[in-house]
């Protein structure tokens, strides 16, 4: 049992051809990515949806207003 045991844990442990980690994130980085970035989509996604289905200004017209 203890040398089953010992032989799972190696295989666990050893790792697959290019499965290395590679280098970390700085923390601006992880700002940037994680924070800076959906918020900058959200605002261009907001900005664009407001400016295409905004209110517009109103034209008077014989048709759709009676005074």
């Amino acid at each position: 049992m203890l040398l089953h045991t010992l032989a799972s844990t190696f295989h666990f442990a050893a790792q697959e051809d290019g499965s290395l980690p590679g280098k970390g994130l700085t923390a601006i980085q992880i700002v940037l990515l994680f924070v800076a970035a959906p918020i900058g989509l959200f605002t261009l996604i907001a900005g664009t949806a407001y400016a295409l289905t905004g209110e517009r200004k109103n034209k008077s017209s014989a048709i759709s207003h009676i005074e």
